[in-house]
């Protein structure tokens, strides 16, 4: 009964989220149907339909939503989780897929609140997302002779504006490019 009463409410909570997205008419709805067993978490199953545009009828999510509609609906959704559990940390590989520009700084700042109750590392090759975090590291490769090696380096702030500028513009990073990358740190 309490999850049924909750299920609004948690969903709207995630399409607010997505708004911030980038899914303006995002609309989400959490159906709860009985089984006949009891599964790990109750006799419920959890059925999670989903609308990206207006005038669209609610269909399964796993069904409709593109890889990055699941990414920002998986970020939302763990955000939420974030501010109702005490998780220690979370780590998030390429959350921010499927999406670049504004919406990566948004997908970044959600990752930033989240990062003030809880440790969060997060895998990204986004510009965006990476400047918003306190400390950065850097995982790399290394051939030798009859292996390769990979490894992983905390950058200082120098290093950190030249890897952010190199995702940017490349590797050989242009002037305007370090400029951005120092704009980005900076936000």
């Amino acid at each position: 009964e309490n999850r049924k009463k909750a299920a609004p409410e948690v969903a709207t909570h995630i399409e607010t989220t997505l708004k911030s997205l980038g899914i303006k008419n995002a609309r989400l709805r959490i159906d709860l149907k009985k089984t006949e067993t009891y599964l790990l978490h109750g006799k419920d199953e959890l059925e999670l339909l989903f609308s990206a545009n207006k005038g669209i009828a609610y269909e399964k999510l796993h069904k409709v939503a593109s890889g990055g509609e699941l990414s920002r609906i998986m970020l939302a959704v763990k955000a939420l989780l974030a501010q109702y559990t005490s998780l220690p940390a979370i780590i998030f590989d390429e959350i921010d897929t499927g999406v670049s520009g504004a919406i990566a700084g948004n997908v970044g700042e959600i990752i930033r609140q989240m990062s003030a109750t809880m440790q969060v590392i997060a895998i990204t090759h986004l510009p965006q997302v990476a400047a918003k975090g306190d400390t950065h590291f850097k995982v790399y490769k290394e051939d030798g002779t009859h292996d390769t090696r990979t490894g992983i380096k905390q950058l200082d702030v120098e290093e950190r504006i030249a890897e952010i500028a190199a995702m940017l513009g490349g590797k050989d990073s242009t002037e305007s490019a370090v400029a951005h990358a120092r704009n980005l740190l900076s936000s």
